[in-house]
């Protein structure tokens, strides 16, 4: 009858750590910092209107090749193997 009582208190003691883990990750999810969506929908509205893509050239216009960091890089060596 004794092994009963341990294994009870061993879930019990299962379950409060659990319940203490869960807890804590709560608090921390409390304590995270919160912007507003209205905020958060301005700053990306804001970012997509200033910052170019140059993958979406229609919005932005063709991109020069020497601005373009997608296209094919001209720099380096130059060498020929004979």
């Amino acid at each position: 009858m004794s092994g009963r009582v341990g294994g009870r208190q061993a879930m019990s003691e299962l379950k409060l750590r659990r319940i203490v883990e869960h807890n804590q990750r709560l608090r921390e999810d409390l304590a995270r910092p919160r912007v507003r969506v209205s905020e958060a929908s301005a700053s990306l509205i804001r970012y997509c209107k200033t910052t170019k893509d140059h993958l979406v050239p229609s919005v932005w216009g063709p991109v020069g090749r020497a601005e373009d960091p997608y296209g094919a890089q001209t720099k380096g060596c130059q060498c020929s193997v004979q």
